[in-house]
């Protein structure tokens, strides 16, 4: 950590937990309007958007290193994240999607061991374990109770958790010296036209757009997730991977659950016997 302002990553991952603990909520109100696949595709197009003129004054910074990089960058830690936490939403409650997304630290550290060489304690270990067991727990207990069908949306959610740890990794390990602002544009930059086409010729938008009197409302919803909880919010991220540790960034994660479970809460989810144990076993991993 800086040592002149040891107390700047701790704002950040403050600023961030608020920012990402309440994007499940937006998610849901999206996914009340329009498909998963509609919520995913715009999310990513709104916020392509939004970076568009940041990446158009960056544009220089590209090579063919680069691009490879700003690549991966945009698939695992945005386009597929995007489709994957709205895909799993339909089916489990938006305060266990915030918790299971804090396995994201437990990936890094596992990532890290097997492709960046770490070298990790014998308790490091123990702690993912114990913390997958939590997880699977959570998912038990969570929505109808029935573990197989929750299972299905859930293990989504935990893919996205895991495709955000190398992320993690990959902008530590290769884009040190990077403006995080350059990033998150030009991952953005790379992906955001995939998104457009999926958006344009493979979902009913245009349709939902012209029929919905809601469309317009849920696009605001997602207009506020877009550009604040992933453009914004991401430049803040790079930076923080930048400032710290992978491992550091990523807890950030650790948090996001209780700002999402008093989303859930107020949105009228109950949580059901054995939950907040299984809270706590995810908790002890961490």
């Amino acid at each position: 950590m800086p040592k002149s302002k040891p107390w700047l990553p701790w704002l950040i991952l403050f600023i961030l937990a608020i920012t990402w603990g309440s994007s499940f909520i937006l998610i849901k109100r999206g996914l009340e309007i329009f498909t998963p696949g509609e919520v995913g595709a715009l999310r990513i197009v709104i916020t392509w958007l939004f970076l568009l003129p940041f990446a158009l004054l960056r544009i220089k910074v590209l090579n063919k290193r680069l691009i490879g990089i700003f690549l991966i960058v945009g698939m695992v830690g945005s386009l597929a994240p995007a489709f994957l936490f709205a895909a799993a939403q339909k089916g489990i409650d938006s305060s266990l999607a915030g918790i299971l997304n804090s396995l994201t630290p437990l990936f890094t550290l596992l990532v890290g061991i097997l492709f960046f060489r770490s070298r990790p304690k014998w308790f490091n270990i123990a702690g993912v374990v114990i913390g997958l067991a939590g997880a699977m727990g959570l998912v038990s207990v969570s929505g109808s109770g029935n573990f197989t069908f929750n299972m299905g949306f859930a293990v989504l959610i935990i893919i996205a958790a895991f495709l955000y740890a190398v992320n993690v990794n990959t902008v530590k390990a290769y884009l040190k010296g990077i403006h995080p602002v350059t990033i998150t544009a030009m991952s953005f930059f790379m992906v955001g036209p995939i998104g457009a086409v999926y958006l344009l010729g493979f979902t009913p938008f245009i349709q939902s757009l012209s029929g919905n009197p809601r469309a317009y409302a849920g696009i605001g919803y997602l207009a506020i997730l877009a550009i604040v909880g992933t453009g914004l919010a991401l430049m803040l991220f790079n930076h923080l991977i930048q400032m710290t540790s992978a491992v550091f960034a990523s807890s950030v994660t650790y948090f996001i659950p209780v700002i999402a479970l008093m989303w859930g809460i107020s949105d009228g989810e109950t949580l059901k016997p054995g939950f907040v144990l299984f809270v706590v076993l995810v908790i002890i991993g961490v």
